[in-house]
């Protein structure tokens, strides 16, 4: 979809929305058209149930005296709360009320209002960015689909007074929208696709955006001791890579900031396999790499002035003669061991490895994982936020500030020394399941001895990665949760 900024004007084709505050108060746009069609828009009002609520919207046929094909009634709630996630939301409700209604282009009248939260130029912007990830969509496979089943929207123009200043603000959304959509692409993507190789060959796209990429295979993980991470690969026909991607627009003294993510390209379980029902899901269990590559697109695509490292550990878990099994011992990178109680408790191995790796040769000022580890964090919070474990509150603190400002909401949750017995193995170390009871915090108390003394936090994203119906600003699939709260988090610190 084309978004535009242009001067208010009553277009002379396709459908005119226009504000509506919460209480059924017409903003200045509507008053006039309603005053010019004589009071058509009031009456659908009290003909309706529509209330002004941001995300409501009411379609009208134009009355007569009205070049344009229907007028669409656009809740933006209250002037004084209307702020960047309010404009998302109403952005994603239009974008969603447009897109089957047959109507190939839309105007928005982005009226000011005197007690708004935000300049009109400011709100456009963030309409322009909810519409266009509400407007994803992923279609590429399909090839019967009749026309009448497609969006039909192809463009969106706000109106707002000063056009220039809205372009200008919506520049770098656009290009994050865009970071967004390579994630959810990636997510999106089945299994016999998006292989370790090709997902590490979707990365090196990124060296045109002056990301440094590199991609170490097999031997070099062999050589280095990533031992956890291969053995979770080794049933698998399709070897495991691990992608380092490096942005460096900082200083050279610069220490960088790391992202690591859990990049399972399709999860079976293992030896431990999974019951059928849903297996077919598990093409996402590579949504933590697939947001790690897109912040680190996002990063490099608005020349971020910050030194970036984005480590994706890249596996395929299947079972197989070669398989790893359960009760075997497996000695990490780091010197430590772990007996693995259950194959399908693979992502912590898989990142175990990678943290270290990340910690030990890039000695990051933070690092940040995200992987879809856990069912038990969807248990806790269900798919409104993610599980925010860490070992350093300040570093907490401004993650979960980053997700209130991007709507992508964190809930921290325990990680103190009084969990480390539930994982502790009587052959090794440690061991990769402690059981069924608080299993994310298991799983987290198991990462954190690998993070060494670096400030780590570990996002399990496993409720928020797909969406199971739609979201106010993400139709229903994968959702590229983190790439905004991860680039506004590098933005604000």
């Amino acid at each position: 979809m084309k978004i535009a900024f242009a001067k208010p004007t009553l277009p002379k084709g396709g459908a005119i929305a226009v504000p509506v505050l919460e209480g059924r108060k017409l903003g200045p746009t509507a008053t006039a058209l309603d005053r010019r069609t004589k009071g058509a828009l009031t009456r659908a009002l009290e003909a309706s149930r529509f209330e002004g609520k941001v995300e409501e919207t009411l379609s009208v046929l134009a009355p007569r005296g009205l070049s344009c094909s229907r007028v669409v009634l656009v809740g933006f709630g209250k002037a004084d709360a209307l702020d960047a996630l309010a404009a998302q939301r109403i952005g994603g409700a239009l974008a969603a009320q447009l897109a089957p209604s047959g109507e190939t282009t839309a105007a928005l009248a982005v009226d000011g209002f005197a007690k708004a939260g935000a300049p009109a130029a400011v709100l456009a912007a963030n309409i322009a960015l909810g519409a266009s990830l509400r407007g994803y969509r992923f279609d590429r496979y399909r090839t019967t689909e009749k026309s009448d089943e497609r969006p039909s929207l192809k463009s969106l123009t706000l109106l707002v007074g000063a056009p220039a200043d809205a372009r200008k603000a919506f520049a770098p959304l656009a290009s994050t929208a865009q970071s967004v959509s390579t994630a959810r692409d990636l997510v999106s993507e089945p299994a016999n696709v998006i292989t370790p190789q090709a997902f590490a060959a979707e990365a090196k796209t990124l060296s045109k955006l002056g990301v440094k990429v590199e991609v170490l295979g097999v031997k070099k993980l062999k050589d280095l001791g990533l031992n956890l991470m291969l053995g979770v690969g080794q049933g698998s026909a399709h070897e495991p890579q691990l992608v380092v991607l490096r942005w460096n627009g900082g200083g050279k003294a610069s220490a960088p900031v790391a992202f690591v993510g859990k990049g399972l390209t399709f999860d079976s379980g293992g030896i431990s396999i999974k019951p059928a029902a849903g297996m077919e899901e598990m093409k996402t269990d590579m949504a933590g790499a697939a947001t790690v590559l897109g912040v680190l697109r996002a990063l490099a695509a608005r020349k971020a002035r910050v030194n970036a490292v984005g480590v994706c550990a890249l596996a395929e878990n299947m079972p197989s003669g070669t398989a790893q099994r359960p009760g075997d011992v497996v000695k990490s990178m780091s010197g430590q061991t772990v007996e693995v109680i259950d194959t399908d408790a693979e992502g912590r191995l898989v990142l175990s490895d990678a943290l270290w790796y990340t910690q030990d040769r890039f000695k990051p000022r933070a690092m940040i994982d995200l992987a879809t580890l856990t069912g038990s964090i969807m248990v806790a919070l269900g798919f409104e936020y993610a599980g925010l474990f860490a070992n350093d509150d300040e570093l907490a603190e401004q993650l979960a500030a980053a997700g209130v400002a991007t709507g992508e909401r964190l809930w921290r949750m325990p990680l103190n020394e009084s969990y480390d017995e539930r994982i502790k193995s009587e052959i090794a170390d440690m061991k990769n399941d402690g059981g069924r009871w608080g299993d994310s915090i298991n799983a987290a108390v198991m990462l954190k001895r690998f993070v060494g003394k670096t400030p780590w936090a570990h996002l399990d994203i496993a409720g928020v990665a797909w969406a199971t119906e739609d979201w106010p600003i993400a139709p229903k699939g994968a959702t590229g949760f983190g790439v905004r709260l991860l680039d506004r988090f590098v933005a604000e610190t």
